[in-house]
């Protein structure tokens, strides 16, 4: 078999589920549910895992007051003989959020953790301890790995509906065991607000789960933060973190549609009554680091930079972009001359420098846009694109010459087993890029496959910018803009390596179905 069979890590986690479910109180649709609240510290928010190597991963809670944070790790879901590991005081700097990095961990096996919070001022007075699971990165071939990634959560107003199951679609990708699951981007939607119904296409009435921060655009770090501890409302997404470790990147909804550095909101969006992006950003940036776990955004950490590399092993390294916060400013994208580019020159000569140094069979670049889709910027009324392509099929220009730089350099270091992950457009679809189609030329075949959006609009698909040769192979996409996930067209992406090094992507629906199949070899050029 291509992936070995786990542990049922669904069964390991009933006793903490239980739990859960016991910190809520029953409540009615448009009200954010209550969590119990007793003379303990609770972590009624769940935990996560992430940033996993193979000897090591980082464990995230958030506590409903100042608290101690304690782990305990076991290679039984019993806790048997279990190792103790202290972690930070939780407080309100860090909006009673905090991680602990558990070390010394065996390759490729089950590691079982419990948080438990303590008193500050009386350690014997703790909370129920909430568990979860993560597995290691094995260091052998023969045990294949297995990814999941979509990207795109309670956007367009379309937030969690008890009637409809909430955030369903992490039950369907729980249900698929992955090693990890990576985030494309577009975790919140800090600029758009959740009213408590919103019409349904057709007739009807969609209920949404409401909070104060998510009633108006985030500007505030307590609204920022407010809006991570909105989509932790949801039980199907506490569920699937404590079980499934995640790899997460950002793109413009953490912050505001389709920004850039330095842009200053317009006078007429009286939304905002702060004006300065880079000030928002960074209010935005703090938010993120305090309720994911991601080891370059934890305090002392060079530039808190959210791009960085994830070694999965001898069959997979995963190139975490931020394609967000070192571009230029969104225009008609049609320069000659572009050195800043979309990614920033820092960025790209760290991914040349790090894709070079990669052994692994398959390098996955998860990008937070796309790269031959084109995606306009129509937010100040001019004719400006926010993603790489801008609909001219000619001779590279503006970010475009930046990613025909990398694309020659992967072709003449001979790096092999690139491979383009997206979310972003809110479809699913396919891409083979070849130069015998393209205008720039000097590069070898690769796939960009898409996928999303995990419980937001669905969009029509967008036309595709034939510089560097792109043929859609598959799309799935509604005929009409914002179609609610009651209509369908949300989405998920699959892959998966197998110990001989053969990668299957399956690019899924809201429910698990299979919409498309592609195996890829190793090595392979022009697949």
């Amino acid at each position: 078999m291509s992936h070995p069979q786990l542990p049922d890590r669904r069964s390991i986690l009933r006793g903490s589920l239980a739990a859960s479910a016991a910190l809520s109180l029953p409540v009615s649709i448009g009200a954010a549910p209550a969590f119990a609240r007793s003379g303990r510290p609770e972590a009624s928010w769940g935990v996560q895992a992430g940033d996993i190597t193979t000897d090591s991963g980082l464990v995230w809670v958030r506590s409903d007051r100042p608290a101690r944070m304690v782990v305990e790790t076991s290679a039984t879901e019993s806790f048997r003989d279990p190792r103790r590991w202290q972690g930070p005081l939780l407080g309100p700097g860090t909006d009673f959020t905090g991680t602990t990095r558990l070390h010394g961990l065996p390759s490729g096996e089950q590691i079982h953790y419990r948080v438990v919070l303590e008193d500050p001022d009386d350690p014997r007075r703790t909370g129920e301890p909430v568990t979860g699971t993560f597995r290691t990165v094995s260091r052998r071939h023969r045990d294949g790995v297995r990814f999941l990634w979509s990207g795109d959560l309670a956007g367009q107003g379309w937030g969690i509906n008890p009637d409809f199951g909430g955030y369903r679609i992490y039950d369907a990708m729980a249900k698929l065991d992955p090693d990890f699951f990576l985030c494309s981007g577009d975790n919140v939607y800090a600029d758009g607000p959740i009213a408590a119904t919103q019409a349904l296409p057709g007739g009807g009435t969609w209920r949404n789960i409401t909070t104060e921060e998510k009633s108006k655009v985030a500007e505030t770090l307590a609204e920022y933060r407010g809006n991570f501890r909105y989509n932790l409302l949801d039980d199907n997404l506490r569920r699937f973190n404590a079980q499934v470790p995640s790899v997460v990147q950002w793109d413009d909804h953490e912050v505001r549609n389709n920004w850039y550095p330095g842009e200053v909101i317009a006078s007429t969006d009286t939304r905002y009554t702060e004006k300065s992006i880079d000030v928002l950003a960074a209010r935005a940036r703090r938010a993120f680091s305090e309720y994911f776990p991601v080891s370059t955004l934890r305090p002392g950490t060079q530039e808190g930079r959210i791009y960085r590399v994830l070694h999965q092993g001898p069959l997979l390294d995963v190139f975490v972009l931020d394609m967000r916060s070192y571009r230029n400013a969104n225009s008609p994208d049609d320069q000659t001359v572009d050195p800043q580019g979309i990614l920033g020159r820092e960025q790209l000569e760290w991914l040349k420098r790090e894709l070079s140094r990669s052994q692994a069979v398959w390098k996955v670049i998860a990008a937070d846009m796309p790269l031959g889709l084109v995606v306009p910027d129509p937010m100040e009324g001019k004719p400006d694109f926010e993603a790489v392509a801008q609909g001219d099929p000619g001779a590279p220009l503006g970010r475009e010459l930046q990613i025909a730089e990398l694309l020659r350099f992967i072709k003449h270091r001979k790096i092999t087993g690139t491979l383009w992950l997206t979310a972003d457009v809110h479809y699913t679809c396919a891409q083979h890029y070849q130069p015998s189609r393209a205008a720039f030329t000097d590069f070898e075949p690769f796939w960009e496959f898409v996928s999303g959006p995990l419980n937001a609009g669905a969009f029509p698909a967008g036309a595709l910018d034939g510089t560097f040769g792109p043929e859609r192979v598959f799309v799935k996409a509604p005929p009409t803009a914002n179609v609610s996930p009651a209509g369908g067209y949300q989405f998920f992406g699959e892959v998966d390596i197998a110990a001989g090094g053969e990668l299957t992507v399956r690019l899924r629906e809201q429910d698990g179905t299979v919409l498309f199949t592609k195996a890829l070899q190793p090595g392979r050029v022009g697949q």
